[in-house]
């Protein structure tokens, strides 16, 4: 839980995912006074020193869009992939907006996102953007979770492993029918996107592409649904993932009411109905968007009782 001094100054939310990072500024009465957005970045990238240029890149965006508004005395940033162990993306915060190092505090962002839905202990948040993760903060203030262990392990449902799976689904089906994918609405709607139909487009785009631009491709598959049963399928299982996040939590916890969101969620009605559909039919369950990064905002202004 994150606590802030009050001083009557405007509080800085961030939620940095892998496909954007959103950011709002907020007065000590809760009001939002900006907000804006700028590329996706993840705590992942930290690993490598192309990565952390783009980070800093990221923050450096954010920070001039931010002091054209006004200066904030206070941030609060949520960023995905992040586990406590890199004090460099706090560092370069309070560098660009020129704030003591105390005035930054970092988190996962998934705990942003829970604390906008739901008090301590209330529910269950289901989170769909790039990866996917289930949250539950307990009425101590401890953290749980289900999922959210990367894209290369697991993030089932969210949208790098919707793009993966199609993928997937369109070469194996070359390797039996070459050519097969004139045919198919899904192949056809995936290779407009990563740019021809050649393995080596698809090679490029998968493995040389960060994880939020990967996952953008799941809109191809998305909006080719209607068309295609194999995009529809996929869809559905995304949501079978997702509900098997939130019924592991449900076991661990007991019963507390579900909520899905995440851009990933809403790429088509289909993965909603689907999980809505894996779940008990008396489970409490909602589906809608979340503003993570005016919570946080919210948070860094709000005054200490």
């Amino acid at each position: 839980m994150l606590n802030f001094a009050s001083d009557g100054v405007l509080g800085l939310g961030i939620d940095a995912g892998g496909t954007q990072t959103r950011w709002a500024l907020a007065d000590p009465a809760g009001a939002v006074v900006a907000e804006g957005r700028v590329e996706g970045l993840s705590a992942l990238q930290l690993s490598s020193a192309a990565g952390r240029e783009s980070v800093r890149a990221a923050f450096a965006a954010l920070a001039a869009e931010v002091l054209e508004i006004g200066r904030p005395g206070r941030v609060c940033a949520g960023l995905t992939g992040f586990g406590g162990d890199s004090h460099l993306p706090a560092g370069w915060l309070a560098d660009l907006l020129a704030l003591p190092a105390e005035s930054v505090s970092l988190c996962n962002d998934i705990e942003i996102a829970y604390l906008d839905c739901f008090e301590p202990g209330q529910g269950y948040l289901v989170y769909a953007g790039t990866g996917s993760i289930a949250a539950f903060i307990d009425e101590e203030g401890a953290f749980h979770r289900a999922g959210g262990r990367g894209v290369v392990l697991d993030d089932g449902g969210g949208g790098f492993w919707i793009a993966r799976e199609a993928m997937r689904r369109i070469w194996r089906r070359e390797d039996e029918q070459p050519g097969a994918w004139q045919d198919s609405p899904l192949a056809q709607a995936v290779f407009r996107h990563v740019g021809g139909s050649d393995w080596t487009f698809s090679r490029q785009f998968i493995y040389g592409l960060e994880r939020g631009e990967v996952g953008k491709l799941a809109l191809a598959v998305a909006a080719s649904a209607d068309a295609d049963a194999a995009a529809r399928n996929i869809l559905q299982q995304a949501g079978r993932e997702l509900a098997r996040l939130a019924l592991a939590l449900v076991a661990r916890f007991g019963e507390r009411p579900v909520l899905l969101s995440g851009r990933a969620s809403e790429l088509h009605p289909l993965i909603a109905e689907s999980m809505r559909a894996a779940l008990p039919e008396d489970q409490a369950f909602e589906h809608r968007p979340v503003r993570p990064h005016v919570a946080a905002a919210r948070m860094a202004a709000r005054p200490r009782n």
